[in-house]
């Protein structure tokens, strides 16, 4: 396992995103707590989740307690795992996703996911998205309170903006460690905010890194769709003895130092598989074939 930097913490190149562990389709217990250890196993130290994690119209934080338990039950050192959680969306019945960044609602939510990961402060806790009803600084100004309480280690965003990235950062200062957008092959909408993370020294983490690469790999009407679309990656995969979604990771890497993938997985396989890619070096002329795909789609 290779390693980068998060608000001056080494972690794992390519981290775990444990979302499908608690949503629509989840695994049972048992497979899912062996997921993440086959991310611990392999080297992986970060673990992404949020309070929001959960079936449409349950309690907040299954995702959470999942991996509390996962830790605790994991027979090795966890010392250097960071979870990084997220306050501000939640799940009601209809299965849609709410968003509230109001300072009280997001103190009382950071304290919550407090006791249910069982640390006495969160590693990395992230505004899950901005709340186009509260003033933007608002939020970031609940999350400077709880750096300053002891109750969180580091602070980071989602979904957002150059310019949001700018007034959080004139807020939190270099407490602000990380912002996670969406990012793969297949959706490219935030490079300016890759660039940024990039020039002031802040962990870039795509969510849903693997976008139509994983779509394509699974059989279906739209697979030779898919493969058609990402045929670099799957010709780079085959010559290189890899999966596509290693190469799709491989390739996120070498976008930029700041890059931290967080796919998600469900199976121990994916789990590992995922984790491999942190090994995987691409050179240039695949580098190239790759990126050129992606442009002309």
């Amino acid at each position: 396992m290779r390693y980068r930097t998060l608000g001056g913490l080494k972690v794992s190149a390519v981290g775990l995103g444990a979302m499908p562990l608690s949503i629509e389709g989840r695994p049972d217990e048992r497979r899912a707590l062996d997921t993440v250890h086959a991310a611990l196993d392999a080297g992986v130290t970060l673990l992404d989740t949020a309070d929001s994690y959960h079936l449409p119209g349950q309690d907040p934080g299954h995702n959470e307690l999942l991996l509390a338990r996962a830790l605790a039950a994991y027979g090795g050192d966890t010392d250097g795992v960071l979870v990084a959680t997220k306050g501000g969306r939640g799940r009601p019945a209809d299965g849609s996703w709410t968003v509230t960044g109001s300072p009280r609602h997001l103190k009382a939510a950071a304290e919550a996911s407090l006791q249910r990961l069982g640390v006495e402060a969160i590693g990395l806790y992230q505004l899950h998205k901005p709340d186009p009803a509260v003033p933007f600084e608002d939020s970031v100004g609940a999350l400077r309170d709880l750096l300053d309480e002891g109750k969180i280690r580091l602070a980071g965003l989602s979904n957002v903006t150059t310019d949001q990235i700018h007034r959080a950062r004139a807020i939190l200062g270099d407490r602000l460690a990380s912002v996670q957008n969406r990012y793969s092959p297949e959706i490219r909408d935030s490079e300016a905010e890759l660039r940024l993370c990039a020039e002031l020294g802040l962990a870039f983490l795509p969510w849903s890194p693997l976008g139509g690469i994983s779509r394509s790999s699974l059989d279906g009407p739209s697979v030779l769709e898919g493969r058609a679309r990402f045929a670099a990656f799957h010709e780079v995969a085959r010559e290189r003895g890899a999966s596509p979604q290693q190469v799709a990771l491989a390739w996120l890497l070498s976008r930029s130092p700041a890059v931290v993938p967080i796919p998600g997985a469900s199976r121990p396989e994916t789990a590992r598989n995922s984790a491999g890619a942190a090994d995987l070096v691409l050179g240039e002329e695949e580098l190239t074939r790759l990126t050129r795909s992606t442009r002309t789609r």
